[in-house]
């Protein structure tokens, strides 16, 4: 399998356009009020409670990742996750500027935001970025004090979600966890490595 690292171009190209499927996943989760984990889940939950914009939140609470993203990942990483919040951040904020919905069905939501935000971290896995936030602060801490990114992954990410059943129905809760499920499914089906290897 070929491992060299992807031209600028093609990065910008790819980040860009996942952005675009992050953004329109959680533009339509923000429509019924579906929550997701992480920290675009954090700030969905903090743009509930407090009416400030999903994009600014997100932006700001991934902002002291970076340091340990720099540590852990390197500068690439670093300065490519930086790139593709800051899209999804501005894309979400400004969507309904060129995008007008009438009606959006919860389990459609669901099913579709959560496929769309799979989609786009899978092409930014693909090309060294992320969404920032938990993941990296897992990864940190796994290789400092040994507790399992996993574990300490699935720990924040119940927190949210513990946290969001003072927010949204019991409905809009399951619909959230399904739309985990499909985000997940997306990546663990088609983020293998060696997968798509050239005999």
């Amino acid at each position: 399998m070929d491992n060299r690292p992807h031209p600028l171009y093609e990065d910008a190209l790819a980040l860009l356009t996942a952005s675009g499927f992050v953004s329109l996943g959680i533009f339509l989760f923000h429509q019924v009020g579906l929550l997701t984990g992480g920290t675009a889940g954090l700030a969905l939950l903090l743009q509930q409670i407090t009416g400030v914009s999903f994009g600014l939140l997100f932006f700001g609470i991934n902002l002291p990742f970076y340091a340990l993203a720099w540590l852990r990942m390197g500068p690439r990483f670093t300065l490519n996750t930086f790139l593709s919040v800051a899209a999804v951040s501005w894309m979400t904020d400004h969507l309904n500027a060129v995008l007008l919905i009438g009606k959006v069905e919860p389990l459609y939501a669901a099913l579709i935001g959560g496929s769309l935000i799979g989609m786009g971290l899978l092409i930014m896995f693909r090309h060294r970025s992320s969404l920032g936030g938990f993941n990296i602060l897992a990864l940190f801490i796994q290789e400092r004090v040994g507790i399992r990114a996993g574990k300490l992954q699935m720990g924040l990410d119940c927190a949210i979600v513990i946290a969001s059943f003072f927010v949204v129905s019991p409905w809009l809760l399951l619909l959230s966890i399904v739309a985990a499920i499909f985000c997940n499914l997306v990546l663990t089906l088609n983020h293998k490595p060696g997968r798509y290897q050239v005999a």
